[in-house]
């Protein structure tokens, strides 16, 4: 199956959308079905850190494992699930409008499935996505204009 792909434009500098979506702290906040994300050890964020991500899956709330495996402030960064039945591979970027005062983020957002995974991804987890990826970048947009 194709990644599901989302863009927003943010009339924030991309430095401070960069930041705030990769600080899993702000997770919860903008991403609906994001339960809790904690960081797991005490290395900051970038290539080979860790976040437990728990997740609303229709009725269902599943713990994940993501791993930063690519970080380029401001531009781009990649989170790989690495464990559970569904494993998301997110891959962001950042870019510059007009000015710099302003960016366009795209999200890209696929799945690898094991066990039940396989079932449910295409019953429950692609079509809840393709329905809240939008209103997450909505979120997104929203409380960071509110924050400029």
């Amino acid at each position: 199956m194709s990644a599901i792909r989302q863009s927003v434009e943010i009339s924030r500098r991309p430095e401070d959308v960069f930041s705030y979506m990769t600080d899993p702290s702000h997770l919860p906040e903008w991403q609906e079905s994001a339960v809790s994300a904690t960081p797991v050890g005490d290395a900051p964020v970038g290539v080979g850190s860790r976040v437990r991500v728990t997740r609303q899956i229709g009725r269902r709330q599943m713990p994940m494992t993501m791993e930063m495996r690519e970080y380029d402030p401001p531009r781009s960064f990649r989170m790989d699930g690495i464990d559970g039945p569904v494993r998301g591979h997110v891959h962001g970027t950042v870019e510059p409008i007009g000015d710099g005062e302003r960016s366009r983020v795209t999200l890209d957002l696929d799945f690898e499935t094991h066990g039940i995974g396989k079932v449910i991804v295409p019953l429950v987890v692609r079509p809840q996505v393709k329905k809240e990826l939008p209103r997450n970048e909505q979120h997104l947009k929203d409380l960071l204009e509110r924050r400029a």
